[in-house]
């Protein structure tokens, strides 16, 4: 796969880059230089290797799915100026 003169103009455009067409031949060989770095990775055999979180083995940290309160309810409610069982009360403003 390429990418031609007109590729690089609208990739310019849909990101909002302004390119000269001086630039044009540059970036244009650039994004032709990726893209082959990227057939060449498709090429890598990758059988039965896992997928990684990290470049070290490590397992992520996980906690307890639990629902509750924060316990800290009515430190959050403390400044309001109006509250209901621990809910904010707040004017009516639509009808």
């Amino acid at each position: 796969m390429s990418v031609d003169a007109t590729t690089v103009r609208r990739i310019a455009h849909l990101a909002r880059i302004a390119v000269s067409d001086a630039e044009v031949p540059h970036l244009q060989g650039e994004l032709n230089a990726m893209l082959a770095f990227v057939e060449q990775l498709s090429e890598v055999n990758i059988d039965g290797v896992e997928p990684m979180t990290s470049v070290t083995p490590m397992e992520m940290k996980k906690r307890a799915d639990v629902v509750n309160d924060g316990e800290i309810a009515d430190a959050i409610v403390r400044n309001a100026p109006d509250t209901v069982n621990d809910f904010f009360l707040v004017p009516k403003v639509v009808e």
